[in-house]
C-alpha cells in the first residue's frame, strides 16, 4: 500500500483506493494499519469524509454503510442498524452526546483516496 508521511503535521497519508470505488452520495469501507475505516464520498457537497467503521453503540462494523446527509450545515452518516446519527466532521453523535467516532483527514489526488492516520 502506498503511503506518504507529512513530517510537519505528523500525518502518514495512506492510499485507500481509487476515488471509482466509493459510490457517490454513498460509502466504502478500507482497512488501513489494522483499522477498519469508513470513506465517505459526499458529492452533493463536493467532500469527503473518513470515520471509524465501528458504531460506539452496538460495537458493529457498519457505519460505511449508512446513509449520509445534513443536518442543517452539518454533515453527517446514520448508522444503518439503529439510526444514531454522527458528525462527518467532528465525529460527535448528534442525537446522543454519549457517542462519538474517530474522524480521519481524506486527500484526494490523482484519482486516489488517502486517508490521514
Amino acid at each position: 500500500m502506498e503511503t506518504i508521511t507529512d513530517t510537519i503535521n505528523a500525518v502518514t497519508w495512506h492510499m485507500a483506493c481509487y476515488v471509482d470505488d466509493i459510490p457517490e452520495d454513498g460509502g466504502g469501507c478500507a482497512f488501513i494499519s489494522g483499522k477498519q475505516i469508513a470513506i465517505f464520498n459526499f458529492s452533493r457537497r463536493g467532500e469527503w469524509y473518513a470515520t471509524d467503521n465501528q458504531c460506539p453503540h452496538r460495537q458493529q462494523m457498519a457505519i460505511s454503510r449508512g446513509m449520509i446527509g445534513s443536518q442543517g450545515e452539518e454533515p453527517k452518516v446514520a448508522c444503518p442498524f439503529h439510526k444514531k446519527t454522527f458528525s462527518l466532521q467532528t465525529g460527535q453523535c448528534l442525537n446522543d452526546d454519549e457517542y462519538r467516532i474517530n474522524t480521519f483527514p481524506v486527500m484526494v489526488k490523482e484519482n486516489r483516496v488517502y486517508i490521514g492516520l
